[in-house]
């Protein structure tokens, strides 16, 4: 099935079906202020990394005012700077959910949603918490089918970073709802935001990664926003022989999967796989399979004891990084991150500080380390695994397959485990008093007011 299917516009199609899904289950519900907590408390740890500081000092030269908050920041700005400097902190780290097909859709969206919540609030529109959970129900699901649509599964295929792909026509039709536009108006933010799509490959492992995440937000907000004045754009941007799907993904686009009936919605089915390690989530495969065979083979020192490592994997040639250039680039590495595993016992934000890269422990485990892509497994998150063989210096031989690291969607984990990682979070970005706090009102019944939510994040976590 092609575009060409559609006698009339498939954007509009796509916009009429979303607009009139309500979003509204008390599980959807739910579902979504667990991701609400889960991307504050990742935005606030990440806050402090250098990519967000320039990208803060940048929003505040251009607009010092602002009804917008900045994560981590103090003081405020513009609701496009702010989506942008937060949508990048909430994705710096690598840390918030993965989705399937592979996406990160929390980061391109929600900065987005609370920016424009606190618009409306100073405007006088009331508390926007529930039509914002709302709204990002919407934005999930819209992502899960744009994606779904580009026919592209498998990391290893993208030709895009799927956030800049899909981000900013998510946010705009997420924002659209949150401002109450017709469909119409609906229709042209989306297609308006087809036209600033962005995310090229060859910056993951750089500060830019980031960005594609901060600009999908900062992009479908302001598309929304423009559409509300009265621009315009293509009546059907996505499925037009020269819209974003056959442009981007030619022969492997399926259009049909933006059209499916909606369930229970895709934040609930499939749903998230929640990031447990700060790092891209093929790695966690590798993660978990190091601790357990370092568990396996009670290892207390991995340089005295590990003779050769081999991890057998899907060919994923950009996580292929025998020697990563520093931290941020070791996120990125089969190899890095499973000698992390191995050595330290455990995977955290400080693994992936420059100094913990060039330890010498680390360089000498690398040296040791042996990958092979396996064509036969395959390179889809619910369907791939991996296996590593540890040859310890007494002769002893481990093997450990890993089918799921813990988290994703057949090893699921209970909402406990994730409000603890948002606390364990934001404790060490601020204080625990404030961790509670948050966690109590995100966590809530209550139709919370986003800006005093936001507010109480504004601060400067780059002096703890």
């Amino acid at each position: 099935m092609n575009s060409a299917t559609y006698p009339d516009s498939l954007t509009r199609q796509f916009v009429d079906l979303l607009a009139d899904w309500s979003a509204d289950s008390p599980l959807l519900l739910d579902q979504c202020r667990l991701l609400l907590l889960d991307g504050l408390a990742v935005a606030l740890a990440g806050a402090a990394e250098p990519g967000p500081g320039i990208l803060a000092k940048l929003a505040q030269r251009e607009a010092p005012k602002g009804p917008a908050h900045l994560i981590g920041k103090p003081g405020s700005t513009g609701i496009v700077q702010a989506a942008r400097v937060n949508g990048t902190s909430m994705h710096v780290l690598d840390y918030e959910p993965m989705w399937n097909p592979p996406n990160h859709a929390l980061s391109p969206l929600l900065p987005a949603l609370l920016a424009l919540s606190e618009q409306l609030e100073n405007e006088g529109a009331g508390n926007q918490g529930c039509a914002l959970l709302r709204a990002i129900a919407k934005g999930v699901e819209a992502q899960g089918r744009l994606r779904m649509a580009s026919g592209q599964l498998e990391p290893a295929k993208l030709s895009m970073h799927p956030p800049g792909a899909v981000g900013a026509m998510a946010a705009a039709l997420a924002c659209a709802q949150l401002l109450g536009l017709s469909k119409e108006q609906t229709l042209m933010a989306i297609s308006i935001a087809a036209s600033r799509v962005s995310g090229v490959l060859a910056n993951v492992g750089t500060m830019t990664k980031a960005l594609h995440c901060g600009d999908g937000a900062a992009h479908g907000l302001e598309s929304a926003l423009m559409a509300a004045e009265g621009f315009t754009a293509n009546t059907d941007a996505i499925g037009s022989p020269r819209g974003w799907g056959p442009a981007l993904f030619g022969s492997t686009f399926a259009p049909q999967h933006l059209l499916a009936p909606v369930g229970k919605g895709r934040a609930l089915e499939p749903g998230p796989s929640w990031k447990l390690f700060p790092s891209q989530f093929g790695t966690h495969f590798g993660i978990t399979a190091s601790l357990e065979a370092r568990a396996k083979a009670q290892v207390t020192d991995a340089v005295k004891q590990i003779k050769h490592i081999a991890l057998r994997t899907s060919p994923m040639p950009y996580i292929d990084r025998p020697h990563p250039e520093n931290g941020l680039d070791g996120k990125f590495s089969w190899q890095y991150t499973s000698v992390l595993a191995l050595l330290d016992g455990k995977v955290t934000t400080s693994s992936f500080k420059d100094e913990r890269r060039f330890a010498s422990d680390v360089d000498t485990m690398l040296d040791r380390f042996e990958l092979t892509g396996d064509a036969s497994i395959s390179g889809r998150f619910d369907q791939m695994y991996v296996e590593i063989t540890l040859d310890l210096f007494d002769g002893t031989q481990i093997i450990h397959r890993c089918d799921a690291p813990l988290g994703s969607w057949t090893r699921p984990v209970p909402p406990t485990m994730i409000r603890e990682k948002a606390l364990s979070l934001m404790t060490e970005a601020a204080n625990a008093q404030l961790a509670s706090q948050l966690d109590q009102i995100v966590m809530g019944p209550d139709n919370f007011s986003v800006t005093a939510l936001m507010a109480s994040l504004s601060m400067d976590c780059s002096v703890k």
